[in-house]
């Protein structure tokens, strides 16, 4: 093991330690990754690449990214350190407020604390689906989108898998939108 492959590995620990505890996953840590990684373990072009490619792959971002950043910086040993950086944070927050909701989980308040929360959740959940049904300025709203919509609905109100009530809404789409 060479010092210079244990320095790149560092700097990548610490790049994606520092990224996840200072901005929330996805697309608002691609700025702060950007500043952190191109000149001093990337190029431009590599990290544009990086990007492009995260975006094209399922799943979560963050981890795509972090795999192929710690890949063109260090290799395989890069991916796994980038990985352990990126992964860290917010599982050791997660097992802290589980912890602390864990001390609590009898107590009134926070039972009325999660029944307040519901409504707040379903009104996010309806006004992003209306975000969704529009297009810019134009609205979509009409027949076929109310009929997949309708059928989506029904999909899942008789339990059939969300991943397969996408699929089957995207292929219908498909159809009706050509």
């Amino acid at each position: 093991m060479n010092q210079t492959n244990f320095s790149v590995w560092l700097k990548l620990l610490w790049l994606f330690l520092k990224v996840n505890l200072l901005s929330p996953s996805g697309p608002a840590s691609i700025g702060l990754l950007y500043k952190e990684a191109v000149g001093t373990i990337m190029t431009e072009d590599q990290f544009v690449e990086a990007v492009g490619f995260s975006n094209v792959l399922p799943g979560s971002e963050a981890l795509k990214l972090a795999m192929f950043v710690g890949f063109a910086a260090g290799g395989v040993p890069g991916v796994f350190t980038a990985l352990l950086g990126a992964i860290l944070p917010p599982t050791l927050m997660m097992l802290v407020v589980s912890a602390v909701l864990q001390q609590f989980q009898e107590e009134h308040w926070l039972k009325g604390f999660v029944a307040g929360m519901s409504p707040a959740v379903a009104a996010l959940i309806i006004v992003v689906a209306w975000e969704l049904f529009r297009v810019g300025q134009t609205k979509i709203i009409g027949r076929r989108t109310f009929i997949i919509a309708a059928l989506s609905v029904t999909a899942l109100w008789f339990d059939l898998p969300s991943p397969l009530v996408l699929l089957g809404a995207g292929i219908l789409g498909v159809i009706l939108f050509r």
